[in-house]
Order: C-alpha cells, then sequence, then structure tokens
C-alpha cells in the first residue's frame, strides 16, 4: 500500500492523541467532546465535529484507525487531500444527520404522548436530568411516564463517538473507485466484491437500527451513523464522478 499519505496521518494522530487523553480525565472528555443528544444538558454545538476524534475504548479506536490507514490512503493518494477531506468530514456529517434523525424520529412520538397528559416540556426534562418522578402526578402521567420513559430517557442521555461515520464514507468513496475490489469481514473471511460488499454492510447495519439486532457490531452502535455516512460518501463521489472528472483523473 505504500508510505501513509498526509491526512490520514494527520488525522490517525489527533485521533491517537485524544484518546490518551481521554484515558486520563475519562469521563469529563467524553461529557465536553462527545456528542449529546441536543436536548440534553451536556450538548455543545462544537461536538457536531468532535466527536468524530473520540472513541470508547482500544479496539473501538483501532479498528477505525486501522481501517481509515487501509482505505483512506489509497482514496486520499487518487482525491488528493482536500477533496479526501471533504469526502471525510462531509461523510462524519451525514453521520450525525441520520443518526440525530433517527432519534428525534423515535424521541418525538414519545415526548408528545407525555405532553398530551398536561406535563410541561420542562417537567419532562427535569425529571430525565434527576432519573426521578415529581411529586403531585396525576395516575395517568405516571402511568405514561413509567410506560415510555425508559427509551426516552435512553435517548436523551445518549452519547455518540467515534470515526466510524467517517470511515464509512471513506470505504464508499473506496467502493466507488475499485467496484471490483475484493472484501472481507474479520470474522467471516470470504472476499466479495466492493460493489457488494458495501450495500451489504449497510443494509445489515439499517436492519440493526430498526430491529436492535447486531450483526457485527457492539449493541451500543450508533447505526444509523453507519448509514449516514456511506450514503454522504456514496453520493459526493457519484456527483464528482459524473460531472466533474474523467474517467482517467480524479485529482
Amino acid at each position: 500500500m505504500g508510505r501513509m499519505t498526509e491526512a490520514v496521518k494527520h488525522i490517525l494522530i489527533i485521533n491517537v492523541i485524544l484518546f490518551f487523553a481521554t484515558q486520563l480525565y475519562g469521563d469529563q472528555m467524553y461529557q465536553w467532546l462527545a456528542l449529546w443528544f441536543p436536548k440534553n444538558e451536556n450538548f455543545q454545538i462544537w461536538q457536531i465535529i468532535t466527536h468524530m476524534f473520540m472513541h470508547g475504548g482500544f479496539m473501538h479506536i483501532a479498528f477505525n484507525m486501522f481501517a481509515l490507514w487501509m482505505f483512506g490512503t489509497p482514496v486520499e493518494r487518487v482525491l488528493g487531500k482536500n477533496r479526501f477531506l471533504f469526502v471525510y468530514f462531509s461523510a462524519g456529517l451525514g453521520a450525525v444527520l441520520f443518526q440525530l434523525g433517527f432519534y428525534y424520529f423515535n424521541f418525538l412520538p414519545a415526548q408528545s404522548e407525555l405532553l398530551s397528559t398536561g406535563l410541561s416540556n420542562q417537567q419532562i426534562l427535569d425529571m430525565l436530568a434527576s432519573n426521578r418522578l415529581q411529586e403531585g402526578l396525576s395516575q395517568v402521567q405516571i402511568s405514561t411516564l413509567r410506560a415510555v420513559m425508559p427509551e426516552y430517557a435512553q435517548i436523551y442521555n445518549a452519547s455518540m463517538v467515534g470515526a466510524s461515520g467517517c470511515i464509512m464514507g471513506v470505504l464508499a468513496a473506496f467502493g466507488m473507485m475499485n467496484p471490483e475490489a475484493r472484501l472481507m469481514l474479520i470474522f467471516l473471511p470470504i472476499p466479495i466484491k466492493a460493489k457488494y460488499f458495501i450495500p451489504g454492510i449497510i443494509l445489515l447495519d439499517v436492519i440493526s437500527a430498526i430491529t436492535g439486532q447486531s450483526f457485527f457490531s457492539p449493541s451500543n452502535t450508533a447505526y444509523m451513523a453507519h448509514v449516514g455516512g456511506a450514503i454522504t460518501g456514496f453520493i459526493i463521489m457519484w456527483y464528482w464522478k459524473r460531472n466533474q472528472f474523467n474517467q482517467n483523473r480524479w485529482d
């Protein structure tokens, strides 16, 4: 594969530095730099970018950085640094859009049901923040809270870290450039052409997001972030390939 390209190297270094900083400062780093659900009091606008450089553990960062090196290097070599960075961060933003959209899709109906009982939005958020019921609630309100609050609270307290959405965009770009390349999953060492492998991975992520059944990732994976990153990378490469580059020139 040759020497690591410039942007890939710098992204990898930043990820590693923040990983070691997280080992030193722990939860405080996640509170500052992970992407929290926007209604959570921990949410800050910069987290839309900073979460892309945070990871939840050694295996998380190891797999992501390996994939960044393996697929990012050839993609950057063809696209050049600036276009590679555009794909990388656009895919990360696409991952945010898809994952938060999925959260809101599940959060808003529960919120509407709670508001219909006469609870105010502030009351609901206060109970989420304190993790306890307020006094003076009606039996209907208590019953509704017990029914919908677990899922509501899970989304409210959700945080997202990792470069997976960015890397899925890079993987999609690699597949657009090399549709006949054969790829394999570590636990399923069967070579599959990229033009089939990448859509298959996206489909499994969609199924996992809807059903909660994990096929190849930990159960706390932000599956729709993977989908958003891959689709964003695909759209960018499709547009460039069709409108800006001829068959022999991509940079």
